[in-house]
């Protein structure tokens, strides 16, 4: 077996068991999921996904390595702000919360196969046509700067989407939850519950965010596998995320221009990477990424939560 075969089989071995333990034996039937067993799941997933660096350092070597983290933290920043939007979308349809965990696991389940098969057309559109590369880092500028200047976000309504809209056109739905259920009948005639909704249109979402994501992580690397990889492992710890940032998520109001900021990086990097290598090696270009990426992390949430602070103290004080 090749390198590449023996970290692939890993993956798809060490996925398989966290999602029977995690998804399995740690969450309950519509039993709401504490902040407590949140972080517990998500520490588990992100020390996971730095286990499995390390392995992929070990049988790929450190250039792969460093391209799969730093496309791994990109993508679970981005998680972050697909929080936000999942969290409206389960306040607009009026979701228990002791349903949340099912929910967001089918929801989270489909996203990973749309996402791969998203991926493979992504990468074949590189392979058939280089200059599409040029495309995609156009695109990220563009998306960095509408994300920097705008609070769009904020302003989604899920009852409003075209998503949603088609929905009603086409299928016989019902607004009531179903006891928790997806498919209920009344009078013989199947109806559709809100909890499929819902299902369908974080599946939809998060479709929408790769749209960023996925040119993103290919302005990172062209490997097959740390594009694959990096978004499975940051889409599989969205749901303990959710639960562990859902009431906190808004204090991150900064992560947004953190993120913008990202895009455009890459972005800009995408489009100017054969210049740029006659200054630096590529090697030291995929550090750089990767600081570039941890700073603009870890500084829009510190900023966040220090003018957090400052908006309490000051409201004390009036």
């Amino acid at each position: 077996m090749t390198a590449d075969q023996i970290t692939y089989l890993v993956f798809f071995i060490v996925v398989s068991i966290a999602l029977v333990f995690d998804l399995g034996f740690l969450s309950k039937k519509n039993k709401t999921i504490s902040t407590q067993t949140a972080l517990k799941q998500t520490i588990f997933w992100v020390i996971l996904a730095f286990a499995f660096f390390i392995f992929v350092w070990y049988e790929e070597g450190k250039i792969i390595a460093i391209e799969y983290i730093s496309a791994y933290l990109m993508e679970w920043s981005l998680s972050i702000d697909n929080i936000f939007v999942f969290i409206i979308i389960f306040s607009a349809f009026k979701v228990d919360p002791k349903y949340y965990g099912r929910v967001l696991l089918i929801g989270i389940l489909m996203a990973i196969v749309f996402r791969i098969i998203f991926i493979t057309i992504g990468i074949a559109l590189v392979q058939q046509a280089q200059w599409t590369l040029y495309i995609f880092g156009v695109f990220l500028i563009y998306t960095g700067y509408k994300m920097f200047a705008s609070t769009q976000e904020s302003e989604f309504n899920p009852q409003q989407s075209k998503v949603y809209k088609w929905m009603l056109k086409y299928l016989p739905i019902t607004l009531e939850d179903g006891g928790g259920k997806f498919l209920i009948r009344n009078n013989g005639k199947p109806l559709y519950t809100s909890l499929f909704v819902v299902v369908v249109m974080l599946a939809i979402t998060d479709l929408v965010f790769a749209l960023d994501s996925i040119p993103a992580v290919m302005g990172i690397s062209r490997n097959n596998l740390v594009i694959y990889t990096s978004n499975i492992f940051a889409v599989l710890g969205l749901r303990s995320l959710f639960f562990l940032l859902r009431g906190a998520v808004a204090k991150f109001e900064f992560l947004q221009q953190g993120i913008a900021i990202i895009l455009v990086f890459i972005g800009l990097k995408m489009l100017l990477e054969h210049y740029l290598e006659q200054w630096i090696t590529k090697n030291q270009l995929i550090v750089v990424s990767l600081l570039m990426i941890v700073v603009c992390i870890i500084g829009s949430i510190l900023y966040s939560i220090q003018n957090t602070k400052k908006k309490e103290s000051r409201n004390k004080t009036v």
